[in-house]
């Protein structure tokens, strides 16, 4: 809810401003008054007893501040109505019509509900996790319940976690505040302190990245979060540095997570749900034909019996850690590197169980 000019502060009726309740409270407590007053409440009512207009030092200053208060209200589309007290008095009363105020029910297709809760998983360690838990319960308890995970099953955010630095991040980027980390360089492992004015927040790849004009080098790069090391800290002064009116984040971060790239997969029937879904083609017999040498005569055999698929991908380590999760039921036909990875592993994960004996501990 917005704050008004008024600040924290309630003025007096000569202009000198006394502390009260800030504005937000007053407003939410208005709200929270009008909505469950089971009739209407007067303006006598709504200064003795809604918390914030008992600051008021005057009746003059109690009436501009109730009347501001309802035109704001009303701007945001909450619908302030007035009432006749009726009989013998004069006086009216204030309620909201919460026929117009309540949200209409919300009614989402299994289909709906589904994508819904896949997009909730990217938040599920961050700072909205409680949030929206809490909404997806509700939602599921209006909805089609188990349905819902049908529609999208197999299907999970390939984003990793952010971090500590997004949330500070995230605020610098929304008020223009320059930020200073402690930063792992991928390619030395050094950690140096970076000065950033922070443009952009963005996800690509697997991973969080920050887009701005690094000081100490004159020109714009892109960080890493994960590689942020301890603390964020955060300027004091808003409005700090401009954003350049076009930031081609796509073009910045193209460089960073690398070019899209195809594989070719054998997959058994009905299993790798999730790499189905982002099936571009499917080359019936291509791989076979530009297959060469020992190995890739290993994947023709194997891809007898299994469906051959196409699929992109970006970065080669997460991918080949996602084919490698699905073990026997993903053979990769194309790229060699990418089979290369996969296989070094799952022949890692082998080596790992046969150091286990049959009780549980290593020989």
């Amino acid at each position: 809810m917005p704050e008004r000019s008024d600040g924290p502060a309630v003025g007096s009726g000569d202009g000198t401003p006394a502390r009260g309740t800030p504005p937000a409270e007053r407003l939410l407590n208005l709200v929270i008054a009008l909505v469950n007053t089971s009739a209407a409440m007067t303006k006598q009512q709504v200064r003795s007893g809604v918390n914030g207009y008992g600051d008021a030092p005057s009746t003059e200053a109690f009436e501009r501040m109730f009347e501001r208060d309802k035109d704001t209200l009303r701007a945001l589309g909450i619908p302030i109505v007035t009432v006749d007290a009726g009989g013998h008095s004069d006086e009216v009363g204030y309620r909201i019509d919460n026929d117009a105020y309540a949200l209409g029910p919300v009614d989402l297709t299994p289909a709906e509900l589904g994508v819904v809760a896949l997009a909730a998983q990217l938040w599920s360690d961050k700072t909205l996790r409680t949030d929206m838990s809490r909404a997806m319960t509700k939602l599921r308890a209006a909805g089609a319940g188990e349905a819902a995970t049908d529609a999208v099953a197999g299907l999970a955010p390939r984003v990793r976690a952010a971090g500590d630095a997004y949330v500070p991040l995230l605020e610098a980027v929304s008020e223009r505040r320059d930020v200073s980390f402690r930063y792992r360089a991928a390619s030395t492992g050094q950690v140096l302190t970076r000065h950033v004015e922070p443009w952009r927040i963005a996800a690509r790849g697997s991973g969080w990245y920050l887009v701005g004009f690094d000081r100490a080098r004159g020109a714009a790069r892109v960080f890493r979060l994960s590689r942020i090391a301890g603390r964020v800290r955060v300027g004091a002064r808003s409005g700090a540095f401009d954003v350049p009116a076009e930031v081609d984040v796509d073009a910045m971060l193209g460089e960073r997570v690398g070019v899209t790239r195809r594989a070719v997969l054998a997959v058994v029937p009905e299993r790798a749900q999730a790499l189905r879904a982002r099936v571009l083609r499917r080359p019936d017999g291509a791989a076979d034909e530009g297959a060469q040498g020992e190995g890739a005569g290993g994947a023709r055999r194997a891809a007898r019996g299994r469906d051959v698929v196409e699929v992109e991908f970006r970065s080669l380590s997460a991918f080949a850690d996602e084919v490698a999760a699905y073990g026997a039921a993903v053979v990769v036909l194309e790229p060699a590197d990418l089979r290369a990875d996969v296989v070094r592993r799952l022949s890692a994960a082998a080596a790992l169980d046969a150091s286990v004996d049959g009780e549980g501990n290593r020989g």
